[in-house]
């Protein structure tokens, strides 16, 4: 298995975290199964385009929330990882306390 679970839905309560936020955040490596996605599927162009994040964050947004890690954004991200057989990504993480 690639992932911890694949979900489909965010089970937590909205962040409300802007990009700026996001941004402030130092990228730290993350395993792949310990991560439990939020959306079940993934647009195959996004996965194969090079320049998929020419317009966002380069790292993916991980939420932490009552113990587990929760990838928001950046699935077609770790996905290339994986393909790339790589068991860690680096990803900012935000631990929720809310």
């Amino acid at each position: 298995m690639i992932f911890k679970a694949v979900g489909e839905t965010r089970p937590y309560p909205e962040h409300g975290l802007t990009h700026r936020q996001w941004a402030a955040l130092p990228p730290q490596q993350v395993r792949l199964d310990d991560l439990v996605t939020v959306k079940r599927h993934l647009d195959l162009g996004s996965l194969l385009d090079e320049d998929s994040t020419f317009f966002g964050d380069l790292f993916p947004h991980v939420v932490g929330w009552q113990g587990d890690l929760y990838l928001e954004d950046g699935l077609h991200r770790a996905l290339r990882a994986a393909l790339q057989q790589r068991q860690v990504m680096h990803a900012r993480v935000y631990q929720w306390e809310g």
